[in-house]
């Protein structure tokens, strides 16, 4: 008999980086595939702003809002018993200044269920986190690439190369000292995501980082194989773009031939 699964929360996520247990994490926007992920003991939900692309079908993630976020994190929030959920502050809810970080976090906690925020940035962004820190609210850092600086950034570029290596540990370490609880490293060359893991007392999490981070994030469309396309840090465990399409072929197929409903799927005068 498995032993049922303990709640998830910051502290949890300390204890395992101490342990040197890894722990895995992974973006939901919605209570069906929460409730599965936070069954299989996944440590850590993240309602991501990558809705703007995986669910929203923009072209990155600046178009979504807060009011989306809200929704999206409700349905994860009501669905996840053990996972830490942790939503994402979307593009400009945090930029203008620390009182509007704070307005717009205390928002998303209140109305998403949600138990901390996620923000993107490094030391221009140190200001907010301390006011949201302050304010009660656990905070998230991003560091590497950050889509919501894809275009300052260039495009899709990895982060931490050559003089920018020195640069990112130091933004790493001003940003606990800030107060985040956790620090998202994306796209950041695998020793340097090593060195900045070990430099830390607080848990880093991967995502084209290397396996040397204490946790791993995937966006869960891509891990499950309904992306189309992929990239070079997503290993798919599952293809479920060919089964719903060889699916949804099937349906149709047996609608047009009137095999579907059958009388096992029909009632009975």
């Amino acid at each position: 008999m498995t032993s049922p699964l303990k709640k998830v929360r910051t502290s949890t996520l300390l204890s395992l980086k101490q342990s040197r247990t890894a722990f895995a994490c992974i973006t939901s926007y919605d209570a069906l595939t929460a409730e599965i992920f936070d069954q299989a003991g996944i440590e850590v939900i993240l309602v991501g702003d990558s809705a703007g692309n995986v669910v929203l079908g923009h072209e990155n993630t600046l178009e979504v809002s807060v009011e989306e976020m809200i929704s999206f994190g409700k349905a994860v929030a009501q669905a996840a018993k053990h996972s830490l959920v942790v939503i994402d502050m979307p593009f400009g809810s945090y930029e203008v200044s620390p009182e509007q970080a704070v307005e717009n976090a205390i928002k998303l906690m209140k109305h998403s269920g949600a138990e901390a925020v996620k923000l993107e940035g490094g030391k221009d962004r140190i200001p907010q986190i301390k006011a949201i820190v302050a304010a009660g609210i656990p905070v998230m850092g991003h560091l590497g690439f950050t889509p919501q600086s894809v275009h300052a950034l260039g495009g899709f570029k990895v982060q931490g190369r050559g003089d920018q290596a020195s640069e990112l540990l130091v933004e790493a370490t001003s940003l606990e000292q800030a107060g985040v609880f956790a620090l998202v490293l994306e796209m950041v060359p695998a020793q340097l995501a090593k060195t900045i893991t070990e430099s830390l007392s607080i848990p880093t999490i991967g995502i084209g980082a290397g396996n040397q981070t204490d946790g791993q994030i995937l966006v869960w469309q891509d891990f499950a194989g309904l992306s189309n396309g992929s990239r070079k840090f997503v290993k798919q465990y599952a293809n479920l773009r060919d089964e719903l399409a060889a699916a949804a072929h099937s349906y149709r197929s047996e609608v047009q031939s009137r095999a579907f409903p059958d009388k096992e799927h029909s009632f009975e005068d």
